[in-house]
């Protein structure tokens, strides 16, 4: 080997020696500086905030962590039982959660769902459902992005919302539904006053769905039926308000209704016939829970679009629908089923059986929670419409950064996580309402003429 060649050879020699420390070198540092730049943040204290701010009781969760200034909330409203919510928040859901990883929300849903042998159901899950939204609220601002954006980004714009219009007759609800549509919603839900009756969603005695307390002797009961519901002439009122109200505005706005249950699987269907040739957006609720078979009865006469599930709980309920495409919307509420984690897993189911969600969205849902549905919303391709149409200013005060609604579609705060935050020393000037046993006495309260409780 002469000199020039002995030198060549140590040259490449060599310099394939630097690369190779340099590269075990930058190999055994990457996960150092990974690790220091996303180090663990883990969950600090888990605060259950009650407020009232326009006398809805609201439960909202602060999940706050370890890093100085983070904190997440999330919807965990369950107004007639907030006590018992504030409670497994309290004494079961925040002890066992003390000191987890805030970036692991599936784990920390799963095993909350299994801290308890008997689990699910509308407390556990709200309760659960505070601290889902929390985190991903959390996760969004770790990642300086809102948090649709986490969920594939947006494919619309804003989201449709649809407007509640009731009147105690037709002309009332005619002024109510002109008024929406002066405001831009293209959606508009009517619901009108049957005279005489205790009617849901519509003026008339004992406003809204029952009547209020009672002491004494005068104790509401099955012989003492005080707010009377009959649905036989409501199920006749029905395709007659579809009626007046198309030949008034025509076929340009979407009509919706919400039945709320309150009739027979004979009822149910008959309505669903006569309002097809008013096409509606859709018929809510023309069955309760328990009679989801129904469904499959009512599927075959007609092609009215059907709405469903603010009252589920789990997949036993919604499954079998969404499978079967009995329904065309999901209409869960999202805190009632656990949060965002499982919020998103039925929005992807649903797409794949031809289902749009339309989640209940009401006023017994936070800001936080609207936020919550709406990042999901701006991210799901069968997103069909949002049930709201704004903040009372009380709400909007106590919850800076609300959705923002205009000609009639809700848009999102463009700031990381849910954009959207909680005023605690004003939230407190609002506590909920006084009075045992602490929620409204319109459930349960509504009867037929002969006493018999109506079921919702």
């Amino acid at each position: 080997m002469n000199r020039r060649d002995a030198i060549r050879l140590f040259s490449t020699g060599a310099a394939a020696g630097v690369t190779g420390l340099l590269e075990t070198s930058a190999a055994a540092g990457a996960p150092q500086r990974a690790a220091a730049g996303l180090s663990p943040v883990k969950i600090r204290d888990i605060k259950t905030i009650l407020t009232a701010p326009d006398r809805i009781r609201l439960v909202v969760v602060k999940v706050e962590t370890t890093e100085p200034g983070l904190y997440g909330l999330g919807c965990a409203t369950f107004t007639q039982r907030a006590y018992v919510v504030q409670t497994a928040i309290e004494k079961y859901l925040k002890p066992f959660l003390i000191g987890r990883n805030v970036d692991e929300i599936e784990d920390i849903w799963q095993s909350s769902y299994m801290s308890s042998y008997w689990r699910n159901g509308p407390v556990l899950f709200n309760a659960m459902s505070g601290v889902d939204i929390a985190l991903w609220d959390i996760k969004g601002k770790r990642a300086g992005m809102p948090v649709y954006q986490l969920l594939g980004g947006k494919v619309r714009m804003g989201a449709d919302c649809y407007f509640h219009a009731a009147g105690k007759d037709f002309v009332e609800l005619e002024e109510r539904v002109g008024f929406a549509i002066g405001k831009g919603f293209r959606h508009v839900r009517i619901q009108s006053g049957v005279e005489g009756l205790a009617t849901y969603g519509a003026a008339g005695p004992n406003r809204g769905t029952g009547a209020g307390p009672s002491g004494g002797d005068d104790v509401i009961g099955p012989t003492n039926p005080k707010a009377i519901w009959e649905s036989a002439k409501y199920s006749r009122m029905v395709p007659k308000m579809f009626a007046h109200i198309r030949a008034k505005f025509g076929d340009d706005v979407e009509l919706l209704h919400d039945v709320h249950e309150r009739v027979t699987l004979q009822q149910g269907i008959q309505i669903c016939k006569d309002v097809e040739q008013y096409r509606p957006f859709f018929i809510e609720d023309p069955f309760p829970p328990e009679d989801n078979d129904h469904f499959r009865l009512l599927r075959g006469q007609c092609s009215t679009p059907l709405a469903m599930g603010e009252l589920f709980n789990t997949q036993h309920e919604y499954l079998p629908l969404i499978r079967e495409k009995l329904i065309d919307y999901i209409r869960i509420h999202i805190s009632q089923i656990g949060g965002l984690s499982p919020a998103r897993k039925v929005a992807a189911l649903s797409e794949y059986f031809g289902v749009r969600t339309a989640w209940h969205g009401p006023g017994d849902a936070s800001p936080v929670a609207h936020a919550a549905q709406l990042a999901l919303e701006l991210a799901s391709y069968n997103f069909g419409v949002h049930e709201g149409s704004g903040f009372p200013q009380n709400t909007q005060e106590v919850f800076p950064g609300c959705p923002e609604v205009k000609n009639g579609y809700m848009f999102a705060q463009e700031k990381p996580g849910l954009g959207i935050d909680l005023d605690e020393k004003l939230a407190a000037k609002f506590p909920f309402p006084d009075g045992p046993p602490n929620f409204d006495y319109s459930w349960g309260t509504t009867r037929r003429r002969d006493g018999t409780v109506i079921r919702p």
